[in-house]
């Protein structure tokens, strides 16, 4: 029985509790929002370089040591975390200087492999993506801010002496001399003078035949262009006079040509997908390609040493390549990193990663500190992960759906499978069903009551293709990329039918429910949609909100909306406490691109593609521990 004097008790706890919130909110809310509290910092491997029996290279924001004195059996030696992706490196003497994308350039001492420790830094103005170093200098390509000159005499303070301005976006470096040979997106081949590093001067430059070049080596009189361009290949260049550059010949190859290494008659292509290619420049003017290897994952950098080849693989990580025999090249021994996490589920102290190839479980049981626990291959492009009652549920792109027993979090399984018809991009839970968004195959519906034998009972076909699903009530919410978000009764599982949609603007990539809104991530520059679903057939869209970048998911948490920034990379927190007009709140940089997000009590974790894990204690406070807003707790006050 409720007495007069216990409700009464129950208000006035209620207004302490309120006051008391009150004083808590007030200082949180001038502390930084969100503050990036930890990291898992592996992932996709875009440059490496060799010195004697050590192999540097990239893994996301580490700088990587292994012994390489067997190149069959390479051995992890030591590693540095670093602010930034590892785009380039490049040693002299005792250091490492990499260019560390939008955090310049950092130096490294390596002296001792094992223990490696940064000494120093210059933050550039652009991105740092390439870089060469000769004598007491580094020359950084920093995209949009065109070639950076630092001095680096002493490696502890470096210090930019100069640079070259550019209306484009440089992307890569090479020195020969007292020449560099700056590899422009719009302008090809600049070739400048830095005899004098304080002042350099522009000598030449060539720029007809590339459709988007890379990466440039130089041997003797001759520069050789990687083109990223779709069967763009190499571009032989002709520097012997420098002031007029001189195309001799190209030849296509299958991919994306990313990077280029030259030693004696060969060149060695990284073409993306295609793996590396090997080309007889002997005969600069007849070039003729003569060997090739298919690498997993994308061929970005290659390195060649001791007569192999060291290619970072991307998401593959490190591959290293016999190719004594250029007409048959042999991958002899590889070092694997983590790469292109796409998604991500927060459940019982573990982050569960989908990344390219598997799933990669985190230990975040202490946020400052996140460790793997385990990893398990599945087939295909793991692009998003739901987890309920100790399985996990992974959307394997052109895989289909697959059930990865997670009861053991460091020995996680793959127990059961069902092939979609479609590309699984998505995946939601509601009681014994998986609800699958499967691009041009629409919402599959898969009975997961036996895990180990899951079955497809139904689907729908709606308009667009099924890109995210968000399952609330009798409802699935489906992202349709174009056709916005479209509305499923799934009442009854086997039979789904249509009944609403909403045309939002861009492209519907990912989709949260909250209360009575949906909250649709629309892709470039468009942003954020809010739509009330108060009566889901007949869906209204209420508010939105333009963002300067690539939104592609979305999840949402008492007032905020935190959105993926997709390939720009970057968390959005988004106030939507009045839906109909939310307001921009933060903007927090990250490493590489971000297309997953999730959050777990006061946390927010995004997936980054080419960083592993980011850790943000988010700005959706609730006293007294109810981080989820929910006060139905505070019944039994009393």
């Amino acid at each position: 029985m409720i007495t007069r004097r216990t409700a009464n008790k129950s208000i006035l706890a209620l207004v302490v509790s309120a006051l008391v919130c009150l004083a808590f909110i007030l200082p949180v809310a001038a502390q930084e929002c969100p503050e990036l509290v930890g990291r898992w910092p592996y992932g996709s491997a875009y440059a490496a370089v060799v010195d004697g029996d050590h192999v540097y290279f990239g893994s996301g924001t580490t700088l990587q040591i292994a012994d390489v004195s067997d190149p069959a059996s390479p051995q992890w030696v030591g590693e540095v975390v670093l602010p930034g992706v590892v785009r380039g490196i490049a040693l002299s003497g005792d250091h490492a200087f990499v260019a560390d994308d939008w955090d310049g350039l950092r130096v490294v001492d390596v002296s001792a492999p094992s223990a490696p420790v940064e000494v120093g830094f210059v933050d550039t103005p652009g991105r740092a993506f390439g870089l060469a170093v000769s004598g007491n200098h580094a020359f950084v390509a920093d995209l949009a801010y065109g070639l950076r000159v630092i001095d680096i005499s002493t490696p502890g303070t470096p210090v930019e002496v100069s640079f070259v301005a550019t209306d484009s976006l440089v992307v890569d470096v090479a020195v020969s001399g007292d020449i560099a040979y700056v590899v422009d997106f719009s302008e090809g081949l600049r070739v400048i003078d830095v005899s004098a590093p304080s002042a350099p001067l522009e000598m030449g430059s060539y720029s007809s035949s590339f459709g988007d070049p890379r990466a440039v080596a130089v041997s003797g009189r001759f520069a050789y262009v990687a083109d990223g361009v779709q069967y763009g290949g190499l571009t032989v260049i002709d520097v012997s006079v420098p002031s007029a550059p001189a195309k001799v010949s190209s030849i296509e190859t299958p991919g994306r040509a990313q990077g280029v290494a030259v030693v004696g008659n060969h060149a060695y292509v990284a073409d993306n997908a295609d793996g590396l290619r090997i080309i007889d420049v002997s005969t600069p003017s007849a070039l003729a390609e003569v060997g090739s290897i298919e690498t997993p994952g994308w061929a970005y950098g290659v390195v060649l040493a001791g007569g192999h080849a060291y290619v970072a693989g991307e998401a593959a990580g490190l591959r290293v390549v016999d190719i004594s025999t250029p007409s048959a090249p042999l991958e002899v021994g590889s070092i694997d990193t983590p790469g292109g996490a796409r998604s991500v589920a927060v459940f019982g102290g573990h982050a569960y990663l989908a990344e390219y190839g598997g799933l990669r479980v985190i230990d975040v049981s202490t946020f400052s500190m996140p460790e793997e626990s385990g990893f398990v291959d599945v087939p295909g492009w793991a692009h998003d992960v739901a987890v309920s009652g100790g399985y996990a549920y992974v959307a394997g792109e052109a895989a289909g759906l697959r059930v990865v027993d997670i009861s053991t979090p460091s020995a996680p399984l793959e127990v059961g499978s069902v092939d979609t018809p479609g590309w699984a991009y998505g995946v939601a839970l509601l009681g014994n069903y998986a609800f699958v968004a499967d691009h041009h195959g629409g919402l599959r519906v898969i009975d997961v009551g036996v895990s180990t034998t899951p079955v497809e009972v139904g689907s729908i076909d709606p308009q667009g293709d099924a890109e995210d699903v968000v399952v609330f009530g009798h409802y699935a919410y489906v992202a349709a990329g174009i056709q916005g978000l479209q509305v499923i009764d799934v009442s009854t599982p086997s039979a789904p039918f249509w009944v609403g949609s909403v045309d939002t603007p861009g492209r519907a990539h990912g989709v949260a429910v909250f209360g009575d809104h949906v909250y649709v991530a629309n892709g470039a520059a468009y942003g954020l949609s809010v739509i009330d679903i108060s009566t889901p057939e007949t869906p209204v869209l209420v508010g939105s909100i333009g963002l300067q970048t690539d939104a592609r998911d979305v999840t949402v948490s008492g007032d905020y909306a935190y959105v993926a920034g997709g390939f720009i990379g970057g968390l959005y927190v988004i106030d939507v406490s009045t839906p109909e007009t939310p307001i921009l709140v933060s903007d927090e940089g990250t490493p590489g691109a971000v297309f997953g997000v999730a959050v777990s009590g006061s946390h927010v974790f995004a997936a980054d593609h080419q960083a592993g894990l980011l850790i943000f204690h988010g700005c959706h406070l609730f006293c007294d521990g109810f981080e989820s807003g929910d006060t139905s707790a505070w019944s039994g006050t009393g």
